[in-house]
């Protein structure tokens, strides 16, 4: 089992959130992430993803306090100097500060206690109305425009499409973030549940129960 250090690298990022289980791609080509990258396979190949919030400066933005650590699975060099990364969720976390590193990147003292669960086996959500959800879901896809390949979600446990919803779905930064940040998956099953009703309410020019 990968060990979770006190300290992690930080990789801000604007409306993207890592949850535990899940894989994140990403295009490497800033000169300090790339030597993020460098040093994170030099070491437990771990990097935390951070959304940013309004705030600070391009440089340094204002981050939210709870994040998501994945592992590096996948790392590949393009022929322009890019890395194309896959990150495989691991464990969310708490900022507790952030650290005077002499490196180009953000480095942060970082709390798991939270969320020692995250790396249990995942809510299978047993009980779940998969069929009232698979509905919204449909309702929700159509009103975006959102095309999905409904054989491979109706086959797969609920908290897997949960979380990838959660996490590829346009959805705005403050809502992912309160997904993120959600207990567990039965919390963000009830949190995902309410945010498509809304969704489709509003979109029908209603107001939700």
């Amino acid at each position: 089992m990968t060990r979770l250090p006190p300290n992690l690298p930080i990789f801000p990022l604007g409306g993207a959130i890592l949850l535990p289980g899940e894989v994140l791609p990403l295009n490497i080509f800033e000169p300090r992430y790339l030597n993020m990258v460098d040093d994170a396979m030099g070491s437990e190949k771990l990097i935390g993803i951070v959304q940013t919030r309004a705030g600070g400066t391009p440089e340094r933005p204002l981050i939210e306090a709870i994040g998501g650590a994945g592992r590096i699975i996948r790392h590949a060099e393009t022929g322009d100097g890019r890395y194309l990364i896959e990150l495989e969720g691991l464990s969310r976390f708490e900022i507790r500060t952030e650290l005077d590193e002499k490196t180009p990147y953000r480095v942060a003292q970082v709390d798991w206690s939270l969320f020692a669960d995250d790396r249990a086996a995942p809510d299978a959500l047993l009980t779940a109305d998969r069929e009232r959800f698979t509905a919204l879901l449909r309702g929700w896809f159509a009103q975006e425009g959102i095309k999905c390949d409904w054989g491979t979600v109706e086959a797969a446990p609920v908290i897997r499409i949960v979380d990838q919803i959660a996490m590829a779905a346009p959805f705005a930064a403050k809502e992912k973030q309160a997904l993120l940040e959600a207990g567990d998956g039965r919390a963000r099953y009830d949190l995902m549940t309410a945010l498509l009703e809304k969704k489709l309410a509003e979109g029908a020019g209603g107001t939700p129960n």
